[in-house]
């Protein structure tokens, strides 16, 4: 939704395993410089493995001016706000740069965010985003899964089976683990 290309810069707010996937994706698409916002270095190191040219751990407004000074001043043609709260969306209208697009792949967890002329319209910056529509990609990425060339079950750190999947959510958000696979 973001509108990647081998032209853009990009950066991916979040370093859960939709953080990780969409630099992934963004490599995948050919951006020229993709950004990775998180904290956790394991998170970051597999970032990086995916294509992350960069990571950035400040939040607020030092992780804003870290971005900007990535991207000489300018900020990143796509932001991928892949975390749902607001100080990521306050984070993505900082490092976006006019004309660019912010694309909130992190289900929002707040109902009312600055749209405005001082925000989003007077900076000419497209909001997009939404749930993946799986169908529409999966013929073109599963052969790049099922020869390797894309490997985005990295993100998978642990494993359990049925009776384990109270358990494997709470390892998530206490973030022991990036993502629970479960095997029945």
């Amino acid at each position: 939704m973001g509108g990647v290309n081998e032209r853009s810069r990009v950066t991916v707010i979040g370093d859960g395993a939709v953080g990780l996937l969409a630099v992934l994706s963004a490599k995948r698409l050919g951006a020229e410089q993709i950004i990775l916002m998180g904290r956790h270095q394991a998170r970051t190191d597999l970032g990086r493995e995916f294509g992350a040219t960069d990571a950035v751990a400040a939040r607020g407004e030092e992780g804003i001016e870290a971005v900007r000074e990535l991207t000489g001043g300018h900020g990143t043609h796509v932001v991928i706000e892949a975390v749902g709260h607001m100080p990521a969306y306050e984070q993505a209208l900082g490092v976006v740069r006019p004309g660019g697009v912010i694309s909130r792949v992190g289900v929002p967890q707040y109902e009312e965010a600055s749209v405005g002329f001082g925000s989003l319209f007077g900076r000419n910056i497209r909001l997009a985003g939404g749930p993946a529509p799986v169908r529409a990609y999966i013929e073109e990425l599963m052969p790049d899964i099922l020869n390797g060339s894309i490997q985005p079950g990295k993100v998978f750190d642990a494993i359990t089976d049925l009776d384990g999947i109270p358990v494997g959510y709470q390892d998530m958000a206490d973030r022991k683990s990036l993502k629970v696979l479960v095997k029945p």
